[in-house]
């Protein structure tokens, strides 16, 4: 069969793209069957589709994404039934994982909640074996016309998924880029966090169980990356120090050189120093760190289990080892102005260890318990009633704010523009190599992981 994979578009990609690797996973998973695989992004192709589809002509179109691409990905598959007649389309990802019923629509045949390497292959066996209406486990599908879940998928190995297809777009990955890093390829060692905080869902969809690779398998995967940049898309990498020292010493014994940036929690990076100077000699070069909150009242609703001490001490020691600190921060939309000038006098005083600032706007993103089924608090809302998930990319406020919302808008832009010079300055090629030459051998989520 012929497959098309989509990564739809959507506003807003503009301060990093990164390659699809979840439709990298799925291509190879299928590729293994003998299916023909396509890979679309149109984050860089964005006039593409059309063309695309005519002259492919796909038997199935699979596409993928978080709550802010629902609405790019149904229109997708609409086009797909509208220039194709008779092809199939299949959602997975995020929010199909959490909300599945958004995808419940006439150009949708299947949704594949969960990961979904496996069941994307074992729907595709079924449908060549010619049956029009497959109950698949872990697949949502129609049954005399109305979607019926297949049951509980296989228990999740994490060391079945294939090595992703990174050789289907060669004439894209130059493109992939997170700030100055390019170009940039992403990876994953582990899924899942055992952590609680109450503005993720990441912890919910693997139900607090913590996957790990076989460190042999990571070690052959990242030798065959040809990028220089890698990011280890890990939702909390450095949580089991042991394993992360042994993949250490393999990458350092295997002779294989990147320049890493990953994700990394403040206590966890305090907990293990020695760990950060070994996988730093590697060429770790740059962490991911979400500090969210600015006072211990705001960490605490939080539930990070943090206090702001531990921030700055956290911070400092980054500083010590030379290791960047890309630190995010949430701005909540009952900030008052006094609030912003206060997260602004923050930065600015740690301004020699916070590298390089980003903020998002608080989202209550479905599966974190702050989104009920009423769509309580959310101020914009489809025609059919749901929330206009085009606006959940934790950019735009989505709920009713302390502030007159023009002013909120506005406040929050001013934040990236008055840190956009500083976050330039700092990560400046030349201000990159002074920082980082010693480790120059060896290194974002982003969007694509």
């Amino acid at each position: 069969m012929k497959i098309l994979l989509v990564w739809p578009k959507v506003f807003g990609d503009w301060y990093a793209i990164a390659e699809p690797l979840c439709l990298e996973y799925v291509a190879a998973g299928a590729e293994q069957d003998g299916h023909e695989v396509h890979i679309l992004d149109e984050r860089l192709h964005r006039e593409d589709l059309d063309k695309t589809l005519l002259e492919f002509a796909p038997d199935v179109v699979g596409v993928t994404g978080f709550s802010m691409h629902v609405l790019a990905a149904l229109s997708v598959c609409k086009r797909a039934k509208e220039l194709v007649p008779g092809c199939l389309t299949a959602v997975g990802g995020h929010h199909a994982t959490l909300m599945p019923e958004d995808f419940f629509e006439p150009q949708m045949d299947f949704v594949l909640p969960g990961e979904g390497v496996a069941a994307f292959r074992a729907l595709l066996q079924a449908l060549v074996r010619g049956e029009t209406e497959p109950s698949i486990p872990g697949v949502w599908g129609r049954q005399n016309g109305t979607f019926t879940y297949g049951g509980a998928p296989p228990k999740f190995d994490i060391d079945a998924l294939p090595v992703p297809d990174r050789a289907l777009a060669p004439e894209d990955r130059e493109h992939y880029f997170i700030d100055w890093m390019r170009p940039l390829a992403l990876s994953r060692s582990t899924v899942g966090c055992p952590y609680s905080c109450n503005f993720c869902s990441l912890w919910k969809i693997m139900d607090h169980i913590y996957h790990m690779r076989e460190i042999e398998s990571v070690v052959e995967e990242l030798a065959m990356v040809k990028e220089e940049f890698i990011f280890f898309v890990d939702d909390e990498a450095f949580i089991n120090g042991q394993r992360m020292a042994k993949l250490a010493d393999a990458i350092r014994d295997a002779g294989v050189h990147h320049r890493y940036f990953t994700y990394c929690r403040i206590d966890t990076l305090l907990r293990q120093p020695e760990l950060m100077v070994k996988w730093r000699d590697i060429g770790l070069e740059r962490l991911f760190i979400g500090i969210e909150a600015v006072t211990d009242e705001d960490l605490l609703a939080f539930n990070k289990k943090l206090v702001v001490s531990q921030v700055d001490a956290g911070l400092m020691l980054a500083r010590d080892l030379g290791i960047n600190v890309h630190a995010n921060f949430i701005v909540e939309p009952s900030y008052t102005a006094k609030q912003f000038d206060y997260l602004v006098r923050f930065i600015e005083e740690r301004d020699e260890i916070i590298d390089y600032p980003s903020f998002t706007v608080w989202t209550p993103i479905p599966g974190t318990g702050l989104l009920d089924e009423k769509f309580t608090g959310v101020t914009e809302l489809q025609p059919n009633g749901r929330p206009d998930w085009s606006l959940f990319d934790c950019q735009h406020p989505v709920t009713e704010t302390a502030l007159p919302k023009n002013e909120f808008i506005q406040r929050y832009l001013s934040l990236w523009t008055r840190f956009r010079a500083h976050r330039v300055a700092v990560n400046s090629p030349e201000r990159t190599a002074g920082v980082f030459g010693a480790h120059a051998r060896g290194p974002v989520p982003v969007s694509g992981s």
